[in-house]
C-alpha cells in the first residue's frame, strides 16, 4: 500500500536577517513515513517542528533540502492537494455566513460537484450535531461549534488523508466523543489520519503508529505498542512517561 506521505531528510531553515542570511532551524533531517489506513500520531513539544511538518504536507512552504511524498506524488504535483482535508486548531472563518453557507464555500474551492455538493453539507451537518444551527451565523457560534464546523470542513472532500491539528480544542465531552467515532469511521473506511494533540489519553486510544519530533529531529517512530515499551527494561510504561524520556534532551 502506498504510504500516505513520505519524508526523506528534509531540512526546513527559515531565512532572518535583513539580507536573509541567518537562519532558523525548524527541521534537522527529519525521516519517517505516515502509513496509508492508518492514524498516525505526531508528537512532540512546542517548536518542535510539527506546524512546518504539517506546511509541507499543505504544501504552505517548501523544504530547504530533502524530499517530501504526499500520496504517492511529489509536494510540486498540486492535484493531490484536493485529496487531502485539513483541521486547524483555530478557525478563521468569515463570522457573517452560515453553516451552510460556509460549507459550500469551502466545498466549491475544493472542486467538488456542484450537483453532490448540498447533499454532502447536508449529511455533515448533520454528522457534527449542527443540523439545527446550520442557518444561524458563525458569530453566534460557540468555540466547540465552530470545531465541529471545522471537523466539517475538513471532511467535504472525503480526503484520503486527514490532518487534524489539535482537534479537541474547545470541544465538550459529547464533542470529543464524536472526534474519536469520525477518526475510527475513517480508519475503516481505509482513509489515513494525521493526529496532531498534546491530549495524551487520544493518542493513546486513537493512533496505530507515531512519531515524535524534538528539537526538529526525530527521536520516535514506530507503533503505538513500541513507544510505550520501555527500551531497556521491556516493561510497558504509560505514553507520559516515554515522551516524558524523550523530551529530555530538549529540556535539558
Amino acid at each position: 500500500m502506498t504510504a500516505a506521505a513520505v519524508f526523506d531528510q528534509v531540512v526546513k531553515t527559515y531565512p532572518t536577517g535583513l539580507l536573509r542570511r541567518g537562519g532558523v532551524p525548524a527541521l534537522r533531517g527529519v525521516s519517517l513515513t505516515v502509513p496509508a489506513g492508518q492514524v498516525f500520531g505526531l508528537l512532540g513539544p512546542n517548536r518542535a517542528g510539527k506546524t512546518t511538518l504539517i506546511k509541507l504536507l499543505l504544501s504552505l512552504c517548501r523544504p530547504t533540502s530533502g524530499a517530501v511524498t504526499r500520496l504517492g506524488a511529489p509536494l510540486a504535483d498540486r492535484g493531490t492537494l484536493g485529496r487531502v482535508g485539513y483541521m486547524h486548531e483555530n478557525h478563521a472563518f468569515p463570522r457573517y455566513l452560515s453553516a451552510s453557507e460556509l460549507l459550500r464555500f469551502y466545498g466549491g474551492l475544493s472542486g467538488a460537484p456542484a450537483g453532490a455538493l448540498g447533499g454532502r453539507v447536508a449529511a455533515l451537518v448533520e454528522r457534527v450535531g449542527l443540523a439545527d444551527r446550520q442557518a444561524e451565523p458563525i458569530a453566534r457560534f460557540s468555540k466547540g461549534m465552530v470545531q465541529r464546523l471545522g471537523l466539517a470542513q475538513a471532511l467535504l472532500n472525503d480526503p484520503d488523508l486527514l490532518i487534524l491539528d489539535e482537534p479537541t480544542e474547545g470541544l465538550d465531552l459529547f464533542g470529543r466523543q464524536l472526534l474519536r467515532a469520525v477518526v475510527r469511521e475513517r480508519r475503516a473506511a481505509g482513509k489515513t489520519v494525521l493526529l496532531v494533540s498534546h491530549v495524551l489519553t487520544e493518542v493513546q486510544e486513537l493512533c496505530d503508529s507515531a512519531a515524535v519530533l524534538v528539537a526538529g529531529r526525530v527521536a520516535f517512530t514506530g507503533t503505538l505498542a513500541e513507544l510505550l515499551r520501555d527500551p531497556e527494561s521491556g516493561a510497558a510504561r504509560t505514553l507520559e512517561a516515554a515522551l516524558q524520556r524523550l523530551y529530555q534532551p530538549e529540556a535539558a
